[in-house]
């Protein structure tokens, strides 16, 4: 079964997990493949400025196949160069492609979030919760490491302490002590987490889609730069911006004290 469905409305891509009877494993092959042709796809469709990403059925993700682990079948067989590059060439493409997003990522964790499935949510701007959502960096229980970048990963989200207690216990958290370590923005609703994203979706897709991009961008490369690399980059965005229609849009729309009409222009 194809790992992803992919719709999209208004502005906004939803891409779903669509393994709902085994909880979303990823690893399979062909995964990071498809990741890519989606990732690539939205990135080359400037009519795109949100996407959102969830899973079917009762979790989110499950992260990586304990059947194929135990049977040392697909990713997790063959010698051990093999295995790296499985990783290398399966595994590593889905987490490429979702950090390479150039628009927003929402992540609407509707169930469990484990492993490498919560390392997926991780690499999204926001997160959205259901209150039935659990999170977890169970790798060391199966005698593995994480293998996904997680170690680089969840630390920016949550902190260096709070990172390395989930990992060196393998403690799974609820969506309440998510939310408390800032691992979530919101917690809602089982039934009204899509309504929720999609609401978010519906605002970030509002703005004007070459800002929204750069922002992005700007925020994705002010982890590694200095504040004068980052003010220099500001500048340049900036002034490209400001000779865009959607500019203009936005000027007039605040003084005529009505809501703005983006093109992309």
């Amino acid at each position: 079964m194809s790992l992803l469905t992919v719709e999209t409305n208004d502005h906004v891509t939803t891409l779903t997990l669509n393994r709902p009877d085994s909880m979303n494993p990823l690893g399979a092959a062909g995964d990071g493949d498809a990741f890519v042709e989606a990732c690539d796809a939205i990135n080359a469709d400037m009519d795109v400025r949100c996407v959102i990403l969830s899973g079917a059925g009762r979790a989110f993700s499950a992260g990586g196949d304990i059947k194929a682990m135990k049977e040392k079948t697909g990713n997790f067989g063959g010698t051990a160069p093999e295995i790296a590059d499985g990783y290398r060439n399966n595994i590593h493409k889905i987490l490429r492609a979702l950090y390479s997003l150039r628009v927003p990522l929402i992540a609407a964790v509707n169930g469990p979030a484990i492993g490498l499935g919560c390392d997926l949510a991780c690499l999204a701007d926001m997160r959205i919760a259901s209150e039935k959502s659990k999170f977890g960096v169970t790798f060391l229980k199966l005698g593995i490491i994480p293998g996904d970048g997680g170690t680089w990963i969840l630390p920016r989200i949550i902190g260096e302490a709070r990172a390395a207690e989930m990992f060196y216990t393998g403690d799974v958290i609820d969506a309440p002590t998510a939310l408390d370590w800032g691992l979530v923005s919101r917690v809602v609703a089982h039934d009204a987490l899509m309504d929720e994203a999609k609401a978010l979706a519906a605002k970030v897709a509002a703005m004007p889609p070459h800002a929204l991009r750069q922002a992005k961008n700007l925020m994705r490369q002010g982890r590694s730069t200095s504040y004068d690399g980052a003010l220099e980059m500001a500048a340049n965005a900036q002034a490209l911006m400001h000779s865009t229609q959607d500019h203009m849009e936005g000027v007039d729309a605040l003084i005529e004290k009505r809501a703005p009409s983006f093109r992309g222009k």
